[in-house]
């Protein structure tokens, strides 16, 4: 099996490697990182309509709006909707508490900065990613899943591409919200 091989930017190594110790899997997830912030990064013609989804996504604001207007348009299942759009506030503060104690940097690749500000400079897990799978979790119990399944998806995604996060701080905040989201169902 081939080496995967370490970042070569200085910065990348430090932020990177403080947080995912010496070891086989360290360095795995350090290259996979890498590669993947790479690959999915945002092409300049896209980058405008990238940058208004994903700020659709701060702060849990399109999926709480979702459940607000599921609580005030389905008056039979109200409760229901309440329920699933607390679990998304709830996914939300969990993952605020997360990035707190886990204090993972955000992205710093040689060449490729970071396209959007962000309110913290701290990036794993990701909230977007919490959010989003929290809120497809516990909404596709009220209305199909695939369409709010690919929507976070999209919006996990889109913060690789802007430069925010790690391809790890995406994967885990979708799990994370995922596990979360599933108190709803």
């Amino acid at each position: 099996m081939a080496r995967l091989p370490l970042a070569p930017e200085p910065a990348a190594r430090r932020s990177l490697r403080a947080r995912f110790a010496a070891g086989p899997v360290g360095r795995r997830v350090v290259a996979f990182d890498l590669v993947g912030f790479r690959l999915l990064r945002v092409t300049p013609r896209a980058e405008p309509a990238v940058r208004r989804f994903s700020a659709c996504g701060e702060h849990a604001a399109c999926w709480i709006a979702v459940g607000a207007v599921g609580a005030a348009v389905d008056r039979p299942r109200r409760e229901r909707w309440l329920k699933a759009l607390a679990i998304v506030a709830l996914a939300y503060a969990i993952n605020v508490v997360l990035k707190s104690v886990v204090r993972r940097k955000r992205p710093v690749i040689d060449g490729l900065p970071a396209l959007i500000a962000t309110p913290t400079k701290l990036s794993f897990p990701s909230s977007h990613a919490a959010s989003s799978f929290a809120a497809a979790r516990a909404y596709s119990a009220l209305v199909p899943g695939a369409p709010l399944y690919a929507t976070a998806a999209a919006m996990a995604t889109s913060r690789v591409m802007l430069g925010v996060h790690y391809p790890s701080d995406v994967l885990c905040g979708a799990a994370l919200g995922a596990g979360i989201g599933s108190l709803a169902r």
